[in-house]
């Protein structure tokens, strides 16, 4: 609220301040859409006591490295307030240009999974609704492969969509029903979630099987299934995937698959409870989660 609106116009002024000596104030602050003299009042103001520009750097190239150069600048923002330094975004992306830290550009992937001809297909239930009041409402789950030295590797995660938490993984050298099953028992038996849960998937054979069918209804689960190759269907997974491969697999080697799922592991904990996200207003699942509900469970 009215925090965000007074964020809003420092940043503005900020804007205004950094570039007076290329224009005259008046056209800048007809172009930042503040009157010149709410302006000039600001600079009256006496300076806040704010962090020291060698301090912030220093976290800044850290969290960046930490990220493998894929965080942004709401990204780092996030999680320096987390640290309790406070900044303006303006602020982060100039010490950002200064010190060179740009994001590494994404890559698109392709569909990995496969329909069984005659299986019998879920309704969907979700409805490309990915926002639930809770926790332990809606899952999403699906596959995706990885390339490593000695072969590819597939990979099974699980996502509770309401604070985009991995609750469950699983990865194999082979694309079977085992694959999917696994992750999901880890999800199971880290949440424990109440019966009713609906789990949204494609319809890719792993998924229609009846291994992974008989273990949703095990669980006290309901199956819901988009269309296989429709991302629009399952779209909180499909960034998972690509901020997985572009933030942290695509740019460093993996010789071995035991190499590859350690990574991933080390990706996951990372995601969950370092990386801020757009649905949860710039913070991490877990912390999101900590905050809505204080519901605070196993690191999957």
């Amino acid at each position: 609220g009215k925090c965000l609106l007074r964020e809003a116009h420092v940043v503005r002024y900020e804007f205004i301040r950094e570039n007076v000596g290329t224009f005259s104030i008046r056209p800048l602050c007809r172009v930042m859409q503040v009157s010149t003299s709410a302006y000039y009042a600001w600079c009256q103001k006496p300076p806040v006591s704010g962090p020291d520009d060698t301090e912030v750097r220093v976290r800044l190239r850290a969290l960046f490295a930490a990220s493998r150069q894929s965080a942004g600048s709401r990204t780092l923002l996030s999680q320096l307030r987390e640290e309790g330094i406070e900044i303006s975004r303006y602020r982060v992306m100039k010490l950002m240009k200064e010190e060179g830290l740009e994001c590494l550009q994404r890559r698109a992937y392709k569909v990995t999974t496969k329909p069984r001809p005659g299986a019998e297909v879920a309704p969907n239930l979700l409805n490309q609704n990915f926002n639930p009041p809770g926790p332990d409402q809606v899952w999403t789950s699906d596959i995706t492969y990885l390339k490593t030295g000695e072969g590819w590797m597939y990979l099974a995660s699980i996502m509770d969509l309401y604070s985009r938490r991995i609750v469950g993984w699983y990865a194999d050298k082979r694309m079977t029903s085992d694959l999917v099953c696994r992750a999901l028992m880890k999800a199971y038996n880290l949440r424990n979630p109440p019966n009713g849960l609906v789990v949204h998937t494609d319809r890719g054979s792993q998924y229609t099987g009846k291994r992974f069918q008989t273990l949703l209804k095990s669980y006290g689960m309901r199956s819901s299934m988009g269309d296989v190759g429709a991302c629009w269907d399952n779209a909180a997974m499909e960034r998972f995937w690509g901020s997985l491969k572009h933030e942290w697999l695509l740019y460093a080697p993996h010789p071995t698959r035991a190499g590859m799922k350690q990574d991933v592991a080390d990706y996951i904990r990372y995601y969950n409870l370092d990386r801020g996200h757009t649905s949860n207003g710039g913070i991490s699942p877990v912390r999101y989660e900590q905050l809505s509900f204080r519901k605070v469970s196993g690191f999957a």
